[in-house]
């Protein structure tokens, strides 16, 4: 068998109809196009601010100490 006579899908188990295998036929189809679409070293792009899963993480002394002690409430509240 040559490389271009090897299948490029091979079902391994069960039996896909012909509506599956066209289904994925067709995802393959549009992902390569996009790949094909964007530009050579195009990074993905960063995941917003709310997906983020490091705002979950403490925050550090790079801002400054938080505030403590008497009056620690009001100056919580202001710019740093």
């Amino acid at each position: 068998m040559t490389a271009d006579s090897k299948p490029f899908l091979r079902v391994v188990r069960g039996d896909p109809g012909p509506e599956e295998v066209a289904a994925l036929v067709a995802v393959l189809t549009a992902r390569a196009r996009a790949a094909a679409a964007s530009p050579d070293g195009a990074a993905p792009p960063a995941p917003s601010r709310w997906a983020d899963r490091s705002r979950l993480v403490r925050a550090t002394l790079a801002g400054g100490p938080r505030p403590r002690g008497p009056g620690a409430w009001k100056a919580s509240g202001l710019p740093r």
